[in-house]
């Protein structure tokens, strides 16, 4: 099964996520109250049209998306994904009580399930943190689908602990499985452009490389890699992993990709909500930077210039003038003797 990505069309076959000259591009609900209080939502460069992320045919107006572990509370995070403005939101299968929604123990959150504190109208997007490889990717996201009943699923095989970083043969090995059995993948992988071409022949919805390591909040390491990807990208491009501060996510967005996710840098700031809101700001910013197009970029050991050298300041100086001859030696009153060497008695 090759995953449905409709939408309006976009330069290079890319579902029509805005890239300049886009028709499609515009700007979608610019300053709705997306993003909380700060009401920023994530749209593109203009008042007349829209800018809309559109994966598998569902159209979303927030860039932003957002992840749920490592917050300090499910009320923390609840709010935080409110200031965000997010519309999908990740959460892992393995924290989720797939079979009554609810957690045991005696913490301030006993007997309430994570997602009863993701707000209503959200997307979920279970991911599959934890597998080791292809096989139980598979069977974390069949349960995952059961038990929340959308075929979404952020793929992740992440065999090794110490990096976490993404297994390249197994999470192919993985995206094949899932989209054969009619999962919309969205899969997590290593910045490699071969590999990401390779996830988009296997039907999958996105690509989501990293731009670090998963909660390194070390920001885009990875860039070359990354705009190499998005030239070549023809599903949707999502920089996941290691974005730490908010320019960071302008940055992805500047060099062209379609969404971020962000997770740690939100979750273990000293104020969640306050770094949401500002996640979303810088999102809505790049991409606003992206659709409006950089201009020419001038070589490292030449200036231009901002304002004119010459022009009509030299219509408005007046020309410069010759100097006057100084005056000539007055002869003396009449009657007065001269004094000697020619200067006039003084009388004495």
């Amino acid at each position: 099964m090759t995953v449905d990505a409709h939408g309006p069309a976009g330069t290079g076959g890319r579902p029509g996520n805005g890239r300049p000259g886009d028709s499609g591009a515009g700007d979608s609900r610019a300053g709705s109250s997306g993003a909380g209080s700060s009401g920023a939502g994530n749209g593109g460069a203009g008042d007349s049209g829209r800018d809309d992320l559109w994966i598998a045919g569902q159209a979303f107006a927030s860039r932003l998306l957002v992840g749920t572990g490592k917050f300090a509370s499910h009320e923390i995070m609840h709010d935080s994904l409110l200031a965000s403005g997010a519309e999908i939101v990740t959460v892992a299968l393995r924290r989720v009580d797939l079979g009554r929604l609810g957690e045991a123990g005696g913490g301030p959150n006993s007997g309430r399930d994570i997602v009863e504190f993701i707000p209503p109208g959200l997307t979920l997007l279970p991911n599959t943190s934890g597998a080791v490889d292809a096989a139980e990717a598979h069977r974390l996201a069949r349960l995952g689908r059961v038990a929340t009943g959308t075929p979404l699923v952020k793929l992740e095989v992440t065999p090794d602990p110490r990096t976490l970083a993404p297994d390249p043969v197994e999470t192919l090995r993985a995206a094949e499985l899932l989209v054969a059995d009619g999962f919309t993948v969205l899969p997590y992988c290593s910045a490699d452009p071969v590999l990401a071409r390779r996830l988009q022949e296997a039907g999958c919805a996105t690509v989501m490389p990293l731009g670090s390591w998963i909660g390194s909040n070390r920001g885009l390491r990875t860039r070359d890699a990354l705009e190499a990807i998005i030239d070549a990208a023809e599903v949707p491009v999502v920089v996941d992993a290691g974005l730490g501060v908010p320019s960071d996510a302008a940055e992805a967005m500047e060099i062209g990709a379609d969404a971020v996710l962000v997770n740690t840098a939100i979750a273990v700031a000293a104020d969640p909500v306050a770094m949401a809101r500002a996640f979303a700001l810088a999102t809505r910013a790049g991409r606003l930077g992206y659709l409006a197009g950089r201009g020419t970029v001038g070589p490292a050991t030449q200036a231009s210039a901002s304002s004119p050298l010459t022009g009509f300041l030299a219509d408005l100086t007046p020309p410069p003038t010759t100097p006057p001859p100084p005056p000539a030696p007055q002869p003396p009153a009449s009657g007065e003797p001269a004094a000697p060497g020619g200067r006039a008695g003084t009388g004495r």
